[in-house]
Parts: C-alpha cells; sequence; structure tokens
C-alpha cells in the first residue's frame, strides 16, 4: 500500500513537470526579438558627449519595433540615430539586424557620478529591454602638463569628406618637450595630423608654448552613416593630453544609370522615333532627391524622357525610364553616342553613354524602290516607242 502511494505521488509530480514545461517552452519560442550593445557601461568626462552603438534583431518575425529609453535625468538629452538622423523606430527582419546610435548628452552642470537607464524595444508582440550605464568623472587640469583646445569638436559630412578639426596644443610646463601625436580611431579611418601644411607623427614644443594644428581623419572605406569618436593622444615623457573629436557622418546617395538588360547601343531609322527604356538604381545610404534626366546628343538629334524628374529615389530602389530619340533628319548611316545624365540635387551625377547605329528609313527606302520601278518603266516606254521607228 505504501509502495503504491509513493508511485502516485512520483506519477503526479511528473504531471505538475510536463504541464508546467510546456507554456515555459511556448513562451521562449514565442520571444524572437534581441536586443544589445558591445560596451553596455561606458566612463566619460563631465561634459563630454557618450554615443553606444545599438543592435536590434529578430529570429522569426519581421516587425517594426518602437525604441525608448528610459530612467533619463532631468536635463539630458537622449535620442536614437540611425543613418544620421534622429530615430523612434526601427524595422528588422530575420537575418537582417538594424544597427543605430543612441547618442546622450548631459547637461554642462552635471555632477560626477553613475547614472543608470534603461533601452527599452517594443515590437508586436514582446518589449526587450537593454541597462545602459554612464559613468561620468570630473575634468582634470594640469597646470604644469599638456593641454588641447579644439575649435569645433564635432563635425559633420559624407562617407567621401575631408573632416579637418583646428586644435591648439600646448606645452603649460617649464621645460622644452617632444611630443608624440597618437590616434586612436574606428576601423575603415584615416587621421593625419599636420603643422603649417606638413604632415607630422611628433613636434618639440618649448616652455609654456602653443601650436595650431590640424588633425584630418578620411574614411578608408564605405563607412555606414552614424556618428563615429575619434581619440587623441599627445604625450611628451611623462606629460600628456587627450581629446575627443567626433565625425557625424551623413548617407549619401549614388546613382546607377544603365539598362534592364546592361546593354548600350541599339538602332534607330532617320524620320522616326525609338524609346530606349533605361534604369535608375541607388547603390548609396542615404535616398536621392529630385533627380533630373538629360541627354548630351549629335547636332539635330531630339531626346526626351518619361518621366523627366523623380523626386525621390530610396536606397537600394530603381526606378525605370524612357527616352525617346530621334535622330536628324540630316543624319547618314553609320554610329552615333548619346550621352544620358540622371543628376540628383544632393549628389554627383550618373552618365551612360549608349550607341546608336543609324538605319535608312523604311519609308525612304519605299521611295527609293518606287523611283527605280518608274525609271525601269521609262526605260521600258521609250524602248517600245522608238524600237517601232
Amino acid at each position: 500500500m505504501r509502495m503504491l502511494r509513493i508511485i502516485s505521488v512520483l506519477v503526479l509530480v511528473a504531471l505538475l513537470v510536463i504541464a508546467g514545461a510546456t507554456p515555459v517552452l511556448a513562451q521562449e519560442n514565442q520571444r524572437s526579438l534581441f536586443f544589445y550593445t558591445r560596451y553596455p557601461s561606458q566612463e566619460a568626462t563631465v561634459g563630454d558627449t557618450v554615443t553606444f552603438k545599438l543592435t536590434l534583431g529578430t529570429e522569426t518575425t519581421p516587425q517594426i519595433v518602437r525604441l525608448d529609453l528610459r530612467n533619463v535625468p532631468n536635463g539630458w538629452t537622449a535620442t536614437f540615430r540611425g543613418d544620421g538622423r534622429i530615430i523612434r523606430s526601427a524595422y528588422v527582419e530575420p537575418n537582417n539586424n538594424a544597427t543605430f546610435d543612441l547618442r546622450i548628452e548631459p547637461p554642462a552642470d552635471v555632477k560626477a557620478g553613475e547614472y543608470q537607464m534603461l533601452a527599452v524595444a517594443t515590437g508586436v508582440s514582446q518589449e526587450v529591454t537593454l541597462p545602459i550605464a554612464l559613468i561620468l568623472n570630473e575634468k582634470t587640469t594640469n597646470p604644469a602638463g599638456l593641454s588641447f583646445k579644439v575649435d569645433l569638436p564635432t563635425l559633420r559630412g559624407s562617407p567621401s569628406t575631408t573632416f579637418r578639426y583646428n586644435v591648439t596644443l600646448k606645452n603649460e610646463s617649464v621645460e622644452e618637450v617632444p611630443v608624440s601625436l597618437l590616434a586612436e580611431a574606428p576601423r575603415g579611418f584615416q587621421v593625419d595630423f599636420k603643422l603649417s601644411g606638413q604632415s607630422i607623427t611628433s613636434v618639440p614644443f618649448g616652455p609654456n608654448e602653443s601650436k595650431n594644428l590640424s588633425v584630418e581623419v578620411r574614411t578608408l572605406t564605405d563607412i555606414p552613416a552614424g556618428t563615429y569618436e575619434i581619440g587623441i593622444l599627445a604625450r611628451g615623457g611623462d606629460l600628456q593630453a587627450t581629446t575627443r573629436l567626433v565625425a557625424d557622418i551623413t548617407g549619401q546617395p549614388q546613382l546607377l544609370l544603365t539598362t534592364p538588360d546592361g546593354r548600350l547601343s541599339g538602332e534607330v531609322r532617320i524620320g522616326e522615333q525609338t524609346e530606349v527604356k533605361l534604369v535608375v538604381r541607388n547603390n548609396g545610404s542615404a535616398p536621392a532627391q529630385n533627380i533630373e534626366l538629360s541627354a548630351s546628343p549629335p547636332i539635330g538629334w531630339t531626346v526626351e524622357f518619361e518621366p523627366k524628374q523623380i523626386p525621390e529615389l530610396a536606397t537600394n530602389q530603381m526606378v525605370e525610364v524612357t527616352a525617346k530619340v530621334q535622330p536628324s533628319n540630316q543624319a547618314i548611316a553609320g554610329d552615333y553616342l548619346v550621352t544620358f545624365t540622371a543628376r540628383p540635387a544632393d549628389a554627383a551625377a550618373a552618365t551612360a553613354e549608349f550607341r546608336f547605329t543609324v538605319l535608312t528609313s523604311t519609308l525612304w527606302g519605299l521611295v527609293g524602290i518606287a523611283l527605280i520601278a518608274i525609271a525601269v518603266v521609262g526605260v521600258g516606254v521609250a524602248v517600245m516607242r522608238f524600237g517601232r521607228r
């Protein structure tokens, strides 16, 4: 009897475990969003602007996810930024994560200390949170060391921009110091120090001497839009000074003009209008605005476009355009080049050279045949008439 009671209890426990485990597994299967940053806790100096790079993704369901930041102290400014713009949500789908920045700007009178915030991503049926910690340290001054002064520490431009920062470096000690210059930049960036137009890696400083330097920052690859920080270090013996520069890179359109099949040649006839299908594609990282279509044809030719203007072309999108080409009536048979151009309002133009082979119009061919036939008939009539005489 006792053994039977023990077996009953074990069976009941097993049923409870199975019943309890099944909902948990289903709940885990429903959890598809993930939200993270590689560096959730960062240190900075009072007065600095700090940027967290965030990644948001989904394992199952494509969806639009709302973004929010909780526990932001009074007077602070915190914004999510994607492609150089402030964003409030992000679209994610499996195997295509969304990456963007969280920029936090504490007020100038903030006190040193640790501040905890919570980044929140709310999807269709799930909310995920990401703890963010910012440790602010007091500004330190070294009256007998090196010091930096930057006119404009934050500059904005496209991936092809050369960012030039005007920096004043001062030796506040009473000794002569040879100073080495170092930069810590994200991958894909090149930093060059210049003094009076010459590239340098070190420079001597006399006692209490200041020098105006230029720090030039270029991108070596196709850098996505976003905010990037470049750390600058000046070191001379036991003395050193650091500062941070910010490059705010905005998206840039990049147009491609071609045909649907890539073929850039065709035939036209004198006196006839021929339609050529063109494709305008934006391979850049920002939308292209107000794209004007134009052509450079030979003298006497006419080219019309339908449409003539594209108001906006989003990233990785394309639009088909029809070019209506009619050669000059004085054109002779042969090959001619027509240059098609797609010119956006805020980026470089795209061009395509199309080779046209001019053929004699079918109408003129029929006219020629008719003239030959008339000539033959006339000769025949003359032969018959004068032959009888």
